[in-house]
């Protein structure tokens, strides 16, 4: 199975706080970096935990359709130290339908 077939179009309902909630929808790598996220929870998700060639990418994409996601730079040690981004789903968010193949 390729991955456009594991991670189909799928609508998501998006709250945040008072605001009307809207409709996107996400496939393929946006929708798997999204439910990451959903799964994750307060904690949010880094490309070490959670390996994914273009997180920032996915993040870009998902806060142009509207979903509110916070990053959070962090440091680390090890071989190679620097810093990361660890990205956290701010806003409420609801799965519905996946698309008709």
């Amino acid at each position: 199975m390729s991955f456009k077939e594991q991670w189909p179009a799928r609508a998501f309902t998006i709250r945040d706080g008072e605001a009307d909630p809207r409709v996107v929808v996400v496939k393929g790598r946006d929708r798997w970096a999204l439910e990451h996220l959903m799964q994750a929870g307060p904690r949010g998700c880094t490309p070490i935990d959670h390996p994914g060639p273009r997180w920032s990418a996915y993040v870009f994409k998902l806060r142009k359709a509207g979903v509110s996601i916070e990053t959070i730079h962090e440091p680390h040690d090890g071989p190679f130290p620097g810093n990361h981004a660890r990205y956290c789903l701010r806003s409420s968010v609801t799965p519905g339908r996946e698309a008709a193949a």
